[in-house]
């Protein structure tokens, strides 16, 4: 059923707020897909606080526009979806590159990263760094290693120590 106008301006006013300070937009093709496909990347990228959308291309233009966001022209000539992440950088594009790997008629068209316009290699490899979690963790493991290090040294010394206080101790003994 098609929108009138009163309902576009509202889809458009809408969307306009939501892109207001994205940290992320992933823009892609969803052509070939079947609904029921649609509904499980939704649910995937849903439980990791992103919103995928399937709007008239118009509609988007005109939101992209009154962000100021640019993206390659080509784009728009696509059917498109996007998905929307006001939290992460980097898990829109985790999430939906993983998903076009299961299902190869979604196609990445490209993305806007804290307002810069990224193409699909760019795209691709933002997908594959790690996590923000696994930085972290990294970050932390290398931090305690020196020190597990400097304790593993200082308790050494102890032993030594130790050990030769026990071997003084025998020999008076004996």
């Amino acid at each position: 059923m098609p929108l009138n106008k009163d309902q576009k301006k509202e889809i458009v006013k809408e969307l306009t707020g939501k892109l207001a300070g994205v940290k992320s937009i992933i823009f892609t093709d969803y052509h070939g897909l079947k609904v029921n496909e649609i509904q499980v990347l939704r649910r995937k990228l849903r439980e990791k606080n992103i919103e995928y959308k399937v709007l008239k291309t118009t509609l988007i233009k005109k939101s992209m526009e009154a962000n100021n966001l640019i993206i390659d022209e080509s784009i728009y000539s696509k059917p498109l979806a996007i998905a929307i992440s006001s939290t992460d950088e980097v898990e829109p594009s985790k999430a939906i590159f993983e998903f076009s790997k299961e299902k190869e008629k979604l196609e990445i068209l490209g993305a806007i990263v804290n307002g810069e316009f990224y193409d699909v290699a760019q795209v691709k490899a933002l997908a594959k760094m790690p996590t923000r979690d696994e930085l972290y963790a990294k970050l932390v493991g290398s931090i305690s290693a020196p020190l597990s290090g400097f304790v593993n040294v200082l308790s050494g010394n102890l032993r030594g120590l130790v050990s030769v206080l026990k071997q003084y101790q025998e020999s008076k003994k004996s």
